[in-house]
């Protein structure tokens, strides 16, 4: 008796064209991580010093400047806000700060990525 050759099973699997797309995809994401995670970081810091100032018992606006850029020496990581750039106000006898600015990643060639921070106490 002779079998019958069964058919082939459908191939499964990922090909080398579609390995390569995926592992750009994910290395280009890895490395805008790694760019943009130190802002994030830096955003983080920034807030949680302004909401320290703000709690603190309300003192002048150049003393919380002074505060600020006192906080800055010692936390290297906050390098794009100074105490100049905090917008300080009062409302409903509560101290607030308030703070912008930009973060400018150089990615590759001409091409950077713009991304725009802004917060203010609670």
């Amino acid at each position: 008796m002779k079998t019958q050759p069964q058919p082939l099973a459908a191939q499964r699997g990922i090909t080398l064209i579609g390995l390569l797309t995926w592992t750009i995809f994910v290395g280009f994401a890895g490395y805008l991580l790694v760019r943009v995670l130190p802002t994030v970081s830096e955003f983080y810091t920034v807030q949680a010093v302004v909401e320290r100032l703000a709690a603190a018992p309300a003192t002048t606006v150049p003393e919380i400047r002074r505060a600020f850029d006192r906080q800055r020496t010692i936390d290297a990581t906050i390098t794009s806000v100074t105490g100049a750039d905090l917008d300080i106000t009062k409302e409903n006898d509560r101290v607030v700060i308030g703070y912008a600015y930009e973060k400018e990643i150089p990615l590759f060639g001409p091409a950077y990525l713009l991304i725009k921070y802004a917060g203010r106490s609670k």
